[in-house]
């Protein structure tokens, strides 16, 4: 992890929402899919919860919201802020840190039935070393039986389209291919009450495809004007197996990946149990 995740997330943290047609219900929503795979996993003796990179909150304050009593960390001050801010809102109470996952011990001394991370943030660690003092901490704070959840982007799925040609089914006059290493996403467009406004990704892949940069833009328009937001950061494509892998030398069992289709999660969960 480098200085560029802080950052990303500093300048972030305030449109973070505007990547979702209703954050608030999605909010909600994730509470609850997250809540049935606790349940499907603990049953129902699971009360209390460690979001250990809660971002503005869109896991720890729905999870709150279904009756857990959550503990919510994240890497990012305005991040957290934020989430206090957002958590009043919603009529809920949690408790908040600013910690790196590395050294979580530092600020979190508590036991949970789950520790939480999602959204992605664990490619953040670019390195096995980093990624293990991550996944150390997240089972030294659970109680014994107890429940690792995290997801991560499908990057066996994008390794792959990475190695396809870039399909321009109508190129423009001119136009000219992206680079062999550049991959946009498409661009998803919303018009509600924060605005019309377009979000899409330019994933800049390292030549050995283990790494890639993420630009993240947000074009939001303003009457007849529009205003971008560039965000920088990167990432490593953490394959599955890898995931596993470094699950599994940290002391986790019962290894269980679930995928979109089946957990109605958006990204692929990983579950993991501390014995």
């Amino acid at each position: 992890m480098n200085e560029s995740v802080l950052k990303f997330y500093e300048d972030f943290a305030g449109e973070y929402h505007l990547i979702f047609a209703d954050w608030r219900k999605e909010v909600l929503r994730q509470g609850q899919v997250l809540d049935n795979l606790i349940r499907e996993q603990l049953g129902e003796t699971a009360r209390t919860v460690l979001d250990c990179t809660c971002g503005i909150g869109t896991q720890a304050i729905g999870l709150a919201s279904c009756g857990y009593g959550v503990h919510a960390t994240d890497l990012s001050p305005t991040s957290i802020e934020r989430a206090r801010q957002e958590a009043q809102s919603f009529g809920v109470t949690l408790q908040f840190e600013v910690a790196d996952l590395r050294v979580l011990d530092r600020h979190v001394t508590d036991l949970f039935d789950v520790v939480l991370s999602c959204d992605n943030a664990l490619p953040h660690f670019l390195n096995n070393e980093d990624l293990s003092l991550a996944v150390d901490q997240m089972r030294a704070h659970l109680r014994t039986g107890g429940l690792l959840i995290a997801s991560i982007r499908d990057y066996d799925l994008a390794v792959q389209e990475r190695k396809r040609p870039l399909a321009m089914t109508a190129p423009l006059p001119g136009q000219q291919a992206s680079p062999d290493n550049s991959r946009p996403t498409l661009p998803r467009v919303f018009d509600d009450d924060d605005g019309r406004r377009i979000v899409f990704q330019v994933w800049d892949w390292s030549d050995d495809g283990r790494f890639y940069t993420l630009n993240h833009f947000i074009m939001k328009q303003r009457v007849s004007e529009w205003k971008t937001t560039h965000l920088v950061t990167q990432y490593r494509a953490l394959q599955r197996h890898e995931l596993s892998e470094i699950l599994r030398a940290a002391g986790f069992s019962e290894i269980h990946w679930h995928m979109p289709a089946e957990s109605g999660f958006y990204q692929p969960l990983v579950t993991a149990r501390k014995i």
